[in-house]
């Protein structure tokens, strides 16, 4: 976005009340739909009538229909959804509907139309997330989020100490190195119990933090890319806070497949994706600073002209993808037409399927617990024993090449390389079954 645009939705933002109404007059509603088309979460209530309260994650039926709003690739078994959402098909023609209108409409829209528009998407989204408008902003997904937040962070002394786990994500690890290199913080860095469980997973933290007593700011994952390991970050964050230790929270792959909202969780500072479980287009994120702890954040060096403009001027991603962020609308239609709690109990359901199915078989090791608290749709495993980058690589080849189906294998736990499975909300049943029937052939 240019630095006059955004400067000028900054100061018009805070008095744009009359922007945001249509919108929250009509939540369902799609904002900048075209005339005469019909909201998407309507549109999906017709073609797929539920009550998102009462969704059986077992009714095959019911999610049959809504894997005939996507249209994914039959020639493999698409395992591998934890890299980016697809589109579901409504969510998709809109988007393409919004790009043509600002191709056609160039710097026009770009200039006079576009803020007129997101401001009440990004509302949108604040709603949903329990949070202010000003508290988030948009970034191009959450490694940019992350990373504004490290490297914005502004109460590091040489000799504090930063702390991170092997769970979370590589990008972030490296950031959190950069601290070190350019801020002289020590660097501290330990390994999550294998076997997790939820109580092992906090005083594991709290040990870690116990140890070490300068630790001044830690990185904590919501959902882990690696095993699908779900922490107790409200817990984590109430300790960390009562030790005087900030937490930069990644919730790329919780919101959308996960029932919170951001003020339950108790993090100040978080980075969120919406091109994961939420469903938008690619190359949507968002950033999220409490507004009493803005401050610990410096302002982007193209706003500091800026600081006490939200969080939208700790950011500068230059000129991003309008119709992305317009389309964010219409893909929060669909999520919650379905509804969160149905979205999260179909992914566990499946999940479950294979991994509680298969867990105990002498052949194979299931990385993530049984614990409903602890699971997301990712889930993890190895053959026993193999425990080589080589060893997985090999196993997520044979997958595909044997058996047509598509997984990808991870690295950088402690206890070794895995193969993440990640099924989503199209995924059948029948899906699943042809990876447990495929595992224990590989397993003996």
């Amino acid at each position: 976005m240019a630095t006059e645009i955004h400067r000028r939705t900054l100061i018009s933002g805070a008095m744009a009340t009359g922007l945001l109404s249509p919108l929250f007059a009509a939540p369902a509603a799609s904002a900048g739909a075209s005339a005469g088309t019909a909201p998407l979460g309507s549109q999906l209530r017709r073609a797929v009538p539920a009550d998102p309260q009462t969704i059986d994650p077992q009714d095959s039926a019911y999610w049959a229909q809504v894997a005939a709003q996507f249209d994914v690739t039959k020639a493999i078994v698409q395992l591998e959804n934890g890299n980016w959402g697809s589109m579901a098909r409504p969510v998709e023609q809109a988007y393409a509907r919004k790009l043509a209108k600002v191709n056609a409409e160039n710097s026009y829209y770009a200039r006079r139309g576009f803020w007129q528009d997101i401001l009440p998407v990004r509302a949108r989204a604040a709603a949903i997330l329990g949070v202010e408008p000003e508290e988030i902003a948009f970034t191009r997904g959450a490694t940019e989020a992350l990373q504004t937040l490290i490297a914005g962070y502004n109460h590091l002394r040489p000799g504090d100490q930063v702390l991170y786990s092997d769970l979370d994500y590589d990008s972030t690890q490296a950031a959190f190195r950069w601290l070190k290199q350019r801020r002289g913080a020590d660097l501290v860095t330990f390994a999550l119990p294998e076997p997790a469980t939820h109580q092992g997973l906090i005083d594991a933290y709290a040990r870690a933090l116990e140890a070490n007593p300068k630790v001044r700011l830690m990185l904590l994952t919501h959902v882990g890319h690696r095993s699908g390991l779900v922490t107790p970050v409200k817990e984590i964050v109430a300790l960390a806070r009562a030790r005087g230790v900030d937490v930069i929270l990644d919730s790329a792959h919780a919101w959308g497949q996960l029932d919170f909202t951001l003020p339950e969780l108790g993090a100040d500072f978080v980075g969120l994706t919406c091109q994961k479980w939420i469903g938008a287009p690619m190359g949507v994120g968002l950033v999220y600073i409490r507004k009493d702890r803005l401050d610990a954040i410096d302002p982007n060096m193209s706003e500091v002209g800026n600081p006490d403009h939200g969080t939208q001027s700790r950011v500068h991603t230059g000129t991003a993808s309008f119709a992305g962020y317009l389309a964010l609308a219409d893909a929060l239609d669909f999520h919650e037409a379905i509804g969160i709690r149905a979205k999260e109990a179909r992914l566990r359901f499946l999940r479950d399927r294979w991994a509680e199915a298969l867990r105990g078989h002498p052949g194979l090791e299931i990385l993530t617990p049984a614990d409903p608290r602890l699971t997301s749709a990712l889930t993890s495993f190895r053959l026993r024993g193999q425990t080589s980058v080589v060893q997985n690589k090999a196993l997520a080849a044979t997958l595909l090449d044997r058996f047509g189906i598509f997984t990808v294998h991870r690295e950088g736990l402690a206890s070794g390389a895995c193969v993440r499975v990640t099924p989503a909300i199209f995924t059948a049943e029948a899906d699943i079954d042809r990876l447990v029937a495929a595992m224990k052939t590989l397993a003996g």
